[in-house]
C-alpha cells in the first residue's frame, strides 16, 4: 500500500506547495466543478497553478488510503472516473487530473508532441515535474513507479503513450483508450517501456487502427502489451466505461 502521512503531518504538507501554484483551494463559485450527484464518500479537490495563465488540477481522493495513482490529462471529468471506481472491485485510487484546453487544436499541441514542440514541453514539464510534486506534498503520498500510471483517451491517448515512453521511471503503466493519430510510434523505441494498456471500439475504425497500429510497434520491442477492441464508439460514455474495466483488469490485478 502507499504510504501516507499522519493527518497531523499531512496538514504539515499542505503549507510547502509546489512553486508555481496558487495556495487556495476553489470553491464552486470559482469555477471548480461541482461534486457528483452521486453517493460517492471520496473527496474531491480542484487547485489553481500559475501554468499558462491559470490552469486547474482537480484530485480525487479516495475514501480508503490510496494503493495506485492516476495522472490524467482532460481532468475536467475527473468527477466521473472518481464515482465509478467507487463502484468496482479495484485497489483504492487517486487520480491526478490536469485540466485540459477547450481550444482543440491548442489541446492537441499539449498532448501531441509533433505540432509545437515548445508547447508540448512546457506542459510536460508542467504534468511530470509541478503537478507530481505538488502532489506528493499536498497529500502526503509517495509515490512508486509499480503503482503510477498516466491515463488519457483520444488526443490525451497520444499524452498518456508520449509521456509513459519518455518517463518510464515515473509511470510504471499507460492507460490509453482511443488514441489520436498525431503521435505515431517511433521508428526506434526507447526502453525500458511501462506496461501499456490500448482499448478502442469497433465504431471507431480510425482510433482503433492507431491503437493497434501502438500495440503492434509496443509488441515488436518486447514490451508487455494488452489491446483490446471492444463495441462502442469515440465518446465519453465508452470511455468512462472503459476506465473502470482497465482498472478492474491488469493494471489493478498487479497491486493486489
Amino acid at each position: 500500500m502507499l504510504e501516507v502521512q499522519s493527518s497531523k503531518n499531512e496538514g504539515n504538507a499542505t503549507k510547502k506547495q509546489s512553486r508555481n501554484h496558487v495556495d487556495r483551494k476553489l470553491s464552486e463559485s470559482d469555477g471548480a466543478p461541482a461534486k457528483p450527484s452521486g453517493a460517492v464518500s471520496g473527496e474531491f479537490v480542484t487547485e489553481m497553478f500559475e501554468y499558462d495563465d491559470g490552469r486547474q488540477v482537480t484530485v480525487y481522493v479516495p475514501p480508503d488510503p490510496p494503493e495506485a495513482i492516476v495522472f490524467a490529462g482532460d481532468g475536467q471529468g475527473i468527477s466521473k472516473w472518481g464515482r465509478l471506481l467507487e463502484k468496482a472491485d479495484v485497489p483504492s485510487t487517486m487520480i491526478v487530473g490536469v485540466h485540459g484546453l477547450t481550444d482543440e487544436t491548442l489541446r492537441l499541441h499539449e498532448y501531441s508532441p509533433g505540432f509545437e514542440p515548445e508547447r508540448f514541453a512546457a506542459h510536460e514539464r508542467f504534468f511530470v515535474e509541478d503537478v507530481r510534486r505538488w502532489t506528493e506534498s499536498r497529500f502526503g503520498v509517495a509515490l512508486p513507479t509499480e503503482r503510477t500510471a498516466v491515463f488519457g483517451v483520444s488526443a490525451g491517448g497520444e499524452l498518456a503513450l508520449a509521456l509513459g515512453l519518455r518517463h518510464p521511471h515515473v509511470y510504471g503503466a499507460v492507460l490509453c483508450a482511443s488514441p489520436g493519430g498525431g503521435y505515431k510510434p517511433p521508428g526506434i523505441m526507447p526502453g525500458p517501456l511501462p506496461r501499456t494498456y490500448l482499448v478502442a471500439g469497433t465504431q471507431e475504425p480510425f482510433f482503433l487502427e492507431n491503437a493497434r497500429r501502438w500495440a503492434d510497434a509496443l509488441r515488436d520491442a518486447d514490451a508487455d502489451v494488452v489491446m483490446n477492441e471492444r463495441a462502442g464508439s469515440h465518446g465519453g460514455a465508452f470511455w468512462q466505461e472503459e476506465f473502470r474495466w482497465i482498472k478492474a483488469s491488469e493494471f489493478s490485478a498487479r497491486l493486489r
